[in-house]
């Protein structure tokens, strides 16, 4: 059996860990992002950052310790982070007045803010995105997919009506699903969150929600839209067209470091780390082969293949150190660079060099004139195939015709005996929170969202056999 199959958990840390991607620190829960980590974090926050600019967001920074007093004014908001919230109970050796609570998420401290700086409608909308780190104080931590200390974006907006928040909650969904299939290549499921499920003080919940290779569930972008609650926990007031004061609707929305870790989850194979052309910080890795240090035309070719591919923004390197390259195509297949180009005498003679993709097994021979055309085709190709790859094992693990607990309990079953993993399973549900705490209490599935595009429609209630009003994907998550 492979790593993969048998313990998972243990073949994504010896993945991360080999592709040098994180390291541990003495702090519980909190990791270091080595380069190549923190290069896939860049390469994400671009992608997201130029969306969200095309757009008409703007970025700013809020500060990380956040009065005690200001969760008491969200009833919901504190009880939904009070267990994950680290303290600051002194500063230069006095205690302070006032706890402050490093933040878990901004909605408070921002939204004291927009109550100073929105007065008149003409101010609205205030569309605005943080890049920043947050603390949660997990109990049980697993590197990138869930840390004490995190990064993310939160983006937060206040408009003047229902309809135009509204527009907007789905505006940002819709740019992290562009984002996490188009440029991580994982497919997701866009949908509205249950009530039990969803954020702590919203109205309204969306997500996306991604399938591991190992079946569990990531929740890989939300949105939320929050109405007038916190403007009416913090006093967040303007002046409107028919010259009335009201208060503002607004949004919150955001992406995290764990969408790293679902690209490993999702694209990660037996050999370690395979990664997406359009995140990956080598995308191509050039290495000599046979004696090629006693002929010195190799290396020139090389290099002059290095420059080519350079112009033209490919991220390239050459590997020219003294380990062997069998070492070498294992190190670089470890890091899940997603081209290899190998260049000996003989192919030199041929005017040929052998090309590899991480993601297949057969190398492919290619003429020395057209490296650059052959190259870039291959970055878009395994592109659109790790996507093709990733949504093909998740529709092949979407189960579609479990309808009732006893089936789900089987299926599940069923599964641990074969050594196959159970997957999700789309069920209907009545809108009883008790039915669906059921079906958690007794197969750990939770509720993933209820999608927006169903591939059938339930009619009957997973757990009390009544008519259903909602069809619901379920599995376990991380």
């Amino acid at each position: 059996m492979s790593q993969q199959t048998n313990d998972f958990t243990k073949w994504y840390i010896d993945t991360i860990q080999k592709a040098d991607l994180m390291d541990y620190t003495p702090v519980r829960g909190c990791i270091a992002f080595k380069p190549d980590g923190y290069e896939l974090w860049e390469h994400i926050q671009s992608e997201m950052d130029k969306r969200f600019k095309e757009t008409g967001h703007r970025n700013a920074y809020f500060p990380m310790l956040i009065p005690e007093s200001f969760f008491q004014k969200e009833k919901d908001h504190i009880e939904g982070f009070s267990p994950e919230l680290p303290w600051v109970t002194e500063a230069a050796g006095e205690k302070l007045e006032e706890r402050l609570a490093l933040r878990p998420t901004s909605e408070t401290m921002i939204g004291h803010l927009y109550s100073n700086w929105i007065k008149s409608y003409r101010d609205l909308p205030v569309l605005i995105n943080q890049w920043a780190n947050v603390f949660r104080w997990e109990k049980k931590t697993l590197p990138f997919i869930r840390t004490s200390e995190f990064l993310w974006q939160e983006g937060h907006t206040a408009h003047e009506d229902e309809e135009d928040a509204r527009k907007e909650t789905m505006q940002m969904l819709n740019i992290y699903k562009d984002v996490v299939e188009n440029v991580l290549a994982i497919p997701v499921y866009d949908g509205q969150k249950t009530p039990s499920e969803r954020f702590a003080g919203a109205v309204d919940t969306y997500s996306i929600e991604a399938m591991m290779k190992d079946g569990k569930a990531v929740q890989a972008g939300t949105s939320h839209y929050l109405g007038t609650k916190f403007a009416e926990a913090f006093n967040i007031k303007y002046l409107n067209r028919e010259n009335k004061h009201v208060h503002v609707h607004t949004t919150s929305w955001g992406t995290s470091t764990r969408l790293i870790g679902s690209v490993i989850m999702v694209h990660g194979d037996e050999k370690g780390l395979v990664l997406p052309p359009k995140i990956a910080p080598t995308q191509v890795i050039l290495i000599p082969v046979g004696p090629w240090k006693k002929n010195p035309a190799i290396i020139e070719k090389l290099d002059e293949i290095f420059k080519a591919l350079k112009d033209k923004g490919i991220r390239v390197r050459l590997d020219d150190t003294d380990q062997s390259p069998g070492f070498k195509f294992n190190e670089w297949e470890l890091k899940g660079v997603p081209v290899r180009i190998e260049l000996g005498p003989r192919d030199l003679e041929n005017n040929q060099a052998i090309l590899k993709a991480r993601d297949e097994d057969e190398k492919i021979t290619i003429s020395l004139d057209s490296v650059v055309e052959v190259v870039e085709k291959e970055l878009q190709t395994m592109q659109k195939r790790l996507y093709d790859k990733a949504k093909a094992f998740r529709d092949a693990n979407s189960h579609l015709h479990i309808d009732t607990l006893d089936q789900l309990k089987e299926h599940i079953e069923n599964s641990e005996k074969n050594g196959t993993i159970p997957g999700w399973v789309l069920a209907g549900w009545c809108g009883d929170d008790v039915c669906e705490a059921k079906v958690k209490e007794e197969t750990k599935f939770t509720s993933r969202n209820i999608p927006f595009n169903p591939p059938t429609t339930k009619h009957t209630c997973i757990h009390c056999g009544k008519e259903a009003k909602h069809t619901v994907w379920f599995g376990r998550a991380y």
